[in-house]
């Protein structure tokens, strides 16, 4: 979804930037901190090597020592060639066009018009894109991006930053592409009231395709769902249709769901042909409208289309879950963009909600959508200067934390004895955050939002006390629901003061009053400004997250594993942040069928390893007869054979536990939110394993800049 982006970006504390590295890594602090000198050093050897480029052919012996001396200093004069070419690519935008040009419709102060053309829609094209779709060959703009040419990455961390809150000084883009209008259903396909045949108006037959859609899923069996779906069809039905349609039991969507399963089924079986016209649309609409231009770069944009109506869903059990999403008007919209730039067109007819141009935030594109009011963005892609620049001030302000945190937890422990009860409060608040990773909890408005709660906003029924439990002390059981309906369940020992607070916080209340009733999450951040500038509830999360990760990787992997069981560990210690995090996930529909076929592999993987351990001994037998160089050999082929299965039998086997494991953990939140990315760099580097099994693509481009800067002896 284009927007699941509500924070502030403009609250980045931008002096975190350097604060943090560790003082005995030279070397990563060269490379943060130190690419001004090596620039410098790059801009007198590209002169040098471009002053000899001009000189005359009288000149040449002087030119060819140049050349010599080059060689021996960099290993090859190629690498003067590509310095050269950066040079010149300096004075080109980003993706490697002159400034002044046209750039996928965008005009700006660097690029200059030019006609449109109709490139796209030539048979020409057609033919071209056929041809680089066989090659595998990237399409940009119409034109062909060879195969294995290297793509030039622009290193955004070797640049200065603005230090004002300002995120830009320039920015221009399309705006958003709205989802396509709604298509009637054909005649054949019939609604069914009580057994009859009923014609719906258009509002009300959108709405209904909507819940057909999902017939066959658990949602529309959920009476929450169902009550929520019903109310908001009524909306949109005529007087008429509101009149005849009182009972969701007596509707028939049957016929609907068919006709959609039916499309479904369609789209999967289109030639490629028909799927080649449609990849050549969507590029044409990325090319027009995914990417931007930002400070004379050009950067991609996450999700620019707005998301159709349709039917909320929640996570957990949502109280919201059916109601209906609104389709998104151009009128809801409100596009940021600098008052130099080409401002984005409304379609045709219509106008944008408002047009500003605030370039102390990140995103391009907002808007309001109706089932719980929050505000959605379009923002620039993972991989983006602004994005990747707030990961990594996210992470050194966790690693400045790690410097003080002793420190702060001795004052909370100190506050525990307070005569004061609010600071008693607040201090053992801030030991469920440090110690648990609870999110803090905002206070939320009266009305049908999810009754969800963080630390802050705990009430009395949310702990149970127990003196003993399972053979421990003091112990305290958690249950409640936290972020998107997700339970939190957990029995945690704490230590006696802590335990021995929490039953004078409960004295004398209701099960539904505060646990905390003289804190909110404004009072716990003022005083955690207090200890730590910058720091926030969310830090503690990120840096326990990211220290846990540093600690597991430390135990649980040795550099005599093979690949795979160091794989294994690494999802292991992820799996730990995961359940500190309380990031779970329902088991996937797909689970028991994949973990049957994992074993049928594993047994016949067995078998095979039986059959050659047989061979093997065969041979032996065979060569302690013949006692012939041929008979060695087949001994040794057979011994290299059953070793190979043996390991294909173990990284199956890995496999299965990995995916046993990992069943109800979602991994993916941690890794790419709370872990500092560089850990993870780090531990690749070190023992030998290939980036690309931790990192997917998307993942390595989101995490470019850990990847360069991040060596062996990164320890966060």
């Amino acid at each position: 979804m284009s927007g699941d982006h509500s924070h502030n970006d403009s609250q980045i504390d931008s002096g975190s930037r350097h604060n943090d590295s560790h003082k005995h890594k030279d070397k990563y602090k060269d490379k943060e901190h130190k690419h001004k000198d090596h620039k410098k050093d790059k801009e007198r050897e590209k002169s040098k090597y471009s002053n000899s480029e001009h000189r005359d052919s009288s000149d040449k012996k002087h030119r060819d020592k140049d050349k010599e001396r080059l060689k021996l200093k960099d290993g090859s004069s190629d690498k003067q060639k590509d310095k050269h070419k950066e040079k010149k690519k300096e004075e080109r935008s980003f993706d490697g066009k002159p400034k002044k040009e046209k750039e996928n419709g965008f005009e700006s102060p660097f690029i200059k018009s030019e006609p449109e053309n109709d490139f796209y829609h030539s048979p020409k094209h057609e033919k071209s894109l056929k041809r680089e779709l066989k090659k595998g060959e990237a399409v940009t703009d119409g034109k062909k991006k060879a195969k294995k040419e290297p793509e030039e990455k622009w290193k955004w961390w070797e640049e200065e930053r603005y230090t004002d809150g300002v995120k830009w000084k320039f920015l221009e883009h399309k705006g958003p592409v709205f989802a396509p209008p709604y298509e009637p259903l054909p005649s054949n396909v019939k609604f069914y009231y009580d057994g009859k045949y009923m014609k719906l108006s258009p509002g009300a037959e959108e709405v209904a395709t909507f819940f057909a859609k999902m017939l066959d899923h658990e949602y529309t069996t959920k009476d929450v769902f169902r009550k929520n779906f019903f109310k908001d069809w009524r909306k949109e039905m005529t007087s008429e249709e509101k009149s005849k349609l009182t009972d969701l039991n007596k509707c028939d969507f049957s016929e609907m769901s068919e006709y959609f399963k039916a499309q479904s089924e369609a789209r999967k079986a289109m030639t490629k042909e028909e799927k080649l016209k449609i990849k050549m649309e969507n590029e044409r609409i990325l090319q027009e409208y995914g990417f931007c231009v930002m400070d004379n770069h050009k950067e991609r944009i996450a999700n620019f289309r707005i998301e159709p109506p349709g039917l909320f869903r929640g996570r957990g059990d949502h109280p919201k879950m059916g109601m209906l999403k609104r389709r998104i008007r151009p009128e809801d919209i409100i596009i940021n963009c600098s008052k130099d730039s080409k401002h984005p067109k409304p379609p045709p007819g219509t106008k944008w909600k408002e047009v500003r141009h605030d370039n102390k935030v990140t995103w391009l594109v907002s808007w309001t959508e109706n089932i719980q009011g929050s505000i959605k963005y379009i923002m620039l892609n993972p991989s983006s200067r602004i994005k990747g620049e707030k990961d990594w001030q996210k992470y050194e302000m966790a690693r400045r934390l790690k410097k003080c945190v002793d420190r702060i937890r001795a004052q909370y422990r100190e506050d525990w004895k307070s005569k004061e009860m609010r600071i008693r409060q607040r201090a053992v608040a801030l030991y469920f955050i440090d110690k648990l990773a609870l999110r803090a909890g905002n206070e939320k408005e009266e009305g049908e939002t999810a009754d969800t709660v963080g630390c802050c906003s705990l009430r009395v029924e949310h702990l149970t006390l127990h003196q003993e439990m399972d053979g421990q002390e003091y112990v305290v059981e958690f249950d409640f629901l936290g972020k998107d309906s997700i339970r939190y369940y957990n029995k945690v020992p704490v230590e006696k003061r802590v335990f021995k607070n929490l039953q004078l916080f409960m004295e004398d209340k209701e099960p539904e009053d505060d646990l905390f009733d003289r804190l909110n999450t404004s009072i716990l951040n003022k005083h955690l400004q207090e200890l730590m500038d910058g720091l926030t509830a969310k830090v503690f999360r990120t840096y326990n997250a990211s220290i846990t990760l540093q600690q597991q990787l430390n135990e649980l992997t040795t550099s005599e594993d093979n690949v795979p069981a160091k794989i294994l560990s690494y999802n292991r210690a992820n799996r730990a942040v995961a359940i500190l995090c309380n990031h779970q996930r329902a088991p996937p529909k797909t689970f028991e069928k994949s973990m049957q076929n994992l074993q049928t592999k594993i047994d016949a993987k067995k078998e095979q390893l039986a059959d050659a351990k047989r061979e093997l001994k065969s041979a032996k037998a065979d060569a302690k007869v013949r006692r012939d160089e041929k008979s060695k050999k087949a001994v040794e082929s057979k011994k290299k054979a059953v070793q190979r299965i043996e390991e294909q039998l173990m990284k199956l086997e890995v496999q299965a536990t990995d995916r046993e494991e990992n069943k109800q953990i979602a991994l993916g939140t941690s890794k790419l939110n709370y872990l500092d990315p560089r850990i993870s760099v780090a531990w690749c580097k070190k023992l030998g394993v290939p980036i690309e099994k931790i990192y997917n693509k998307t993942q390595r481009e989101k995490f470019a800049w850990a990847i360069d800067m991040a060596e062996k002896d990164y320890e966060f």
